[in-house]
């Protein structure tokens, strides 16, 4: 006989199952959740009634499926029911988005960063008034914000609240999550941006295909290279895990990295180590904080001129992620690979490259080479990954167990 612990448990697990397939799709009807979540007639209704007494999911109606006889009755998300603020960390740029609870974006701000260096107090006294204003702006309530996702390049803490380096403040470390806690009881979560970029591409790329994708990576190019991998070998639920890919060492005492050290595969890779390849200048010289795109651009249109040493600083640029890539295939198994960020615009200058870094690999020489595309929305692909595993988490973390919390048994 179940005890009332574990009759909470199922309790809480099925609301969580009826709130995951709304989330899938919104405008479900009694039937379709049923089917969708594998849930009894009855504990549908039971749920569906719960959550709509809570004010988390409404009614609308839909003209019946065959156009005629009574209308169908469809459940979605109430939009007022919780809100989630986004905060996208750049090299050159801040984002703050708002989404209430359907996923909808209301609002969202954008601040050009200053790149002469910043003290992490002072970094994170503007996040605080940048948010403060976004929710004075859309009137989002201190209790009605359940969630705030931000996402970085760098080094992540395992406690997804602490960021240990990165390409912004250095190795100035910050837990946001302690930062925020003063003007805000939101939920605070650090994700690494390219973990985002790939769970958004796997979950986008699941759904077009209906095939299962067991393993996928986004590699990100720019100012600094970040790599996201997803496993959905899993036996719960696909694993997203961002590797320090940028900071892996390409060569032993090489070139110096913004980071620190020597050789790492974004010292020959990222955007001032491709201006400092172009320019022949030495390879230890301190690495620019800050290339704007337009000059990467001029360097590009060099190479495609012919000019020798621009076209070798893509090329080398490409053999270092090839070989990081390599080296990735031989521990995770082979997956996709979907370049993404503003360094794909010049992904025919390093494909020569990336080819023979992979090549080193006996694994890819034997079995051929890697399915390999590009996305150019990566800001798109990170706001749909926040969304993604926000919304999953308040759905699962805060209104599942809503009830029980209530003294519900």
């Amino acid at each position: 006989m179940l005890t009332k612990s574990s009759s909470e448990l199922i309790r809480r697990q099925n609301r969580a199952l009826v709130l995951a397939a709304l989330r899938e799709q919104r405008g479900q009807s009694h039937t379709e959740l049923a089917i969708a979540t594998g849930l009894a007639s009855a504990t549908v209704t039971a749920i569906t009634q719960e959550l709509e007494s809570e004010r988390v999911i409404e009614r609308a109606e839909a003209p019946s499926a065959k156009g005629r006889g009574r209308p169908r009755v469809l459940f979605n998300q109430r939009r007022a029911a919780a809100y989630a603020a986004f905060v996208r960390i750049s090299s050159d740029a801040l984002q703050y988005s708002m989404v209430d609870y359907s996923g909808t974006l209301i609002d969202r701000i954008e601040e050009k960063r200053d790149n002469t260096g910043q003290q992490a107090e002072i970094f994170v006294r503007g996040i605080r008034a940048a948010l403060n204003k976004l929710a004075e702006r859309t009137g989002v309530t201190r209790d009605a914000l359940v969630a705030i996702s931000i996402s970085s390049k760098g080094l992540v803490a395992d406690d997804n609240a602490t960021l240990l380096w990165s390409p912004v403040l250095g190795g100035q470390q910050i837990n946001l999550r302690e930062a925020l806690a003063p003007d805000w009881r939101a939920k605070v979560t650090l994700n690494h941006e390219s973990l985002l970029v790939a769970s958004a591409l796997h979950k986008s790329l699941r759904k077009q295909t209906g095939l299962p994708v067991p393993r996928l990576a986004a590699l990100s190019l720019g100012h600094s290279i970040g790599l996201g991998v997803v496993d959905a070998e899993h036996p719960h639920s696909p694993q997203a895990r961002a590797p320090g890919f940028g900071h892996m060492i390409h060569t032993h005492d090489g070139a110096l990295c913004r980071c620190g050290s020597h050789g790492c595969i974004e010292a020959y890779a990222g955007f001032y180590a491709i201006l400092r390849a172009a320019f022949e200048v030495p390879p230890n010289t301190i690495p620019a904080s800050f290339v704007p795109f337009t000059e990467v651009e001029k360097i590009a249109g060099l190479a495609r001129r012919g000019d020798r040493m621009a076209e070798f600083a893509f090329r080398q640029a490409g053999t270092a992620l090839g070989n990081g890539l390599a080296r990735l295939v031989s521990l995770y198994g082979r997956m996709p690979v979907v370049f993404t960020g503003p360094g794909i615009r010049f992904f025919d200058l390093m494909q020569p490259g990336i080819e023979q870094g992979l090549s080193a690999s006996l694994g890819i020489r034997i079995e051929g080479p890697l399915e390999i595309s590009l996305s150019h929305d990566e800001e798109g692909l990170v706001f749909e990954g926040h969304l993604n595993r926000t919304m999953a988490a308040i759905d699962l973390e805060v209104i599942a167990p809503k009830i029980l919390e209530q003294g519900g048994t």
